[in-house]
């Protein structure tokens, strides 16, 4: 098993900080906006990402929720684990506003696909954007792209993308791990 880094916490810190200034330059304090977290693994992502945006815009009132999608997965039931979904946090109404959903790993677009679904039950905002830290770019399966990218990368069929949070930094470091 190799082990490669390919973004450390100093430059994950800089990408969040050009994709927190994109977003602000697109929607100004985010007064019509929610950022959404795709559990698990994107809401320590929209965690720091809300932080950035609300520290840029002065705005501590930015709408900020997390999403769980397990039972709206197309392979949800395909084998006999349980699954324990996450939880849900979006106490606010997202009729007519712009949702920024965030995960860390953007490969085939079904976990996206499923957020949509989800996301659906709890009304119909205006406009969903995705904003993804690593778009992998090949072996998507469904015609789904983020609108913010913080990196993309090439990856072959049997690497895997992590995003690592070590409890000592606030960003994340970015390995491939090739088996």
């Amino acid at each position: 098993m190799a082990k490669r880094l390919i973004l450390d916490n100093s430059l994950t810190r800089i990408i969040l900080e050009r994709i927190a200034l994109q977003i602000t330059e697109n929607h100004g304090n985010l007064d019509n906006c929610a950022i959404i977290g795709m559990q698990p693994r994107g809401i320590l992502l929209a965690r720091k990402l809300l932080n950035i945006i609300s520290r840029i815009t002065g705005n501590d009132s930015i709408l900020y929720g997390e999403l769980d999608s397990t039972f709206y997965r197309d392979d949800f039931r395909k084998d006999n684990k349980i699954l324990v979904p996450n939880t849900i946090d979006i106490d606010f109404i997202i009729e007519n506003k712009v949702i920024i959903l965030v995960d860390d790993v953007l490969y085939t677009g079904r976990s996206v696909r499923s957020s949509l679904n989800a996301l659906g039950d709890f009304g119909r905002p205006m406009k969903i954007e995705l904003m993804t830290l690593i778009d992998r770019k090949y072996n998507r399966e469904l015609p789904i792209q983020p609108d913010y990218v913080g990196e993309e990368v090439d990856t072959r069929a049997n690497d895997r993308v992590v995003v690592e949070w070590n409890a000592q930094k606030s960003t994340p470091e970015v390995w491939i791990i090739t088996e």
